[in-house]
């Protein structure tokens, strides 16, 4: 399904995936004036948490004052598109959060591509009411909502991990795991996934996150895994991927952590990942961390 959406055709190309519901989404990084292609840089944001109230706080934070911070950040840095990694409203997903959220976020989508995944503090059906144009006419899987994007030779697969509004933990299900099989069979492109929930064994998290690695396990063109909902940043392996944890845009948990998002610069043989710090401990802002991959 469409997660990637531009305000101008003429600037990104979009490419219907033949015979199937989802949508592959196409925009090319810009060319090198010398020739060959330029790295693929993206915005990573995650756990915007907007209430419908502007001055709602939480910690000491104010989310709304958060993004606020944050947009013309992203609005000034070079960058072909930007990624949202759940958890988009406050707390239930209500109709007034994500009308906000959509103000704040109107200079973020005029300027490129935005693709956005939900989180457990999400609720689909409000989230599509707000923003139509991310909705398909059939969707790849049953109530559930995916996507497939290609750039700068890579491929990103955007999944759904919401299982309830406001219930904490995630889970892809058993049909979008076996679609994900099939998509990843498809091609052996260098692969980045981004899903909302971490990968542990918390009550809390992804609760077949060992189920998504036994798809993964055949597949080693899937190179990293991109996710928030902890409100940490970090970056951490397993298996021989790396996992990729944003900080929250909203609030943290813990005064250790950041508040703030990522901007990235991906080629196929890996990415650098600089941490964009608007609030929490901002020891670290600025500090660009390198992972690569084979």
């Amino acid at each position: 399904m469409p997660l990637l959406i531009s305000p101008s055709p003429t600037r990104r190309q979009f490419l219907a995936a033949a015979g199937t519901a989802a949508v592959s989404l196409t925009f090319a990084p810009r060319a090198r004036a010398q020739g060959g292609t330029s790295p693929l840089r993206l915005a990573l944001l995650s756990d915007t948490h907007i209430p419908a109230d502007a001055t709602e706080t939480y910690r000491g934070f104010s989310p709304v004052e958060n993004l606020t911070k944050v947009v013309p950040q992203v609005v000034a840095a070079n960058i072909d598109g930007t990624l949202l990694g759940g958890d988009l409203a406050r707390l239930k997903g209500l109709p007034e959060d994500y009308a906000r959220l959509k103000g704040l976020l109107a200079p973020v989508m005029a300027k490129g591509p935005v693709g956005m995944v939900l989180g457990n503090h999400d609720h689909r059906a409000n989230f599509f009411e707000a923003f139509p144009a991310f909705k398909p006419a059939t969707a790849a899987v049953a109530n559930k909502h995916t996507s497939t994007r290609e750039a700068g030779g890579l491929r990103f697969l955007l999944l759904d991990s919401l299982l309830a509004p406001d219930v904490t933990p995630g889970q892809l299900g058993n049909a979008q795991r076996a679609w994900l099989a099939k998509e990843l069979s498809a091609s052996a492109q260098p692969t980045v996934i981004l899903v909302h929930h971490t990968l542990g064994t918390n009550d809390g998290e992804l609760m077949d996150a060992d189920r998504l690695f036994d798809v993964l396990r055949p597949h080693r063109h899937v190179k990293a895994i991109v996710y928030g909902h902890s409100h940490k940043y970090e970056v951490i392996e397993r298996e021989g991927r790396q996992l990729i944890n944003l900080p929250a845009v909203g609030y943290n948990f813990n005064d250790n952590e950041p508040v703030g998002w990522v901007e990235s610069v991906w080629t196929s043989e890996g990415v650098d990942l600089t941490l964009r710090a608007i609030g929490g401990n901002q020891s670290a802002n600025g500090q660009t961390t390198s992972v690569h991959w084979t």
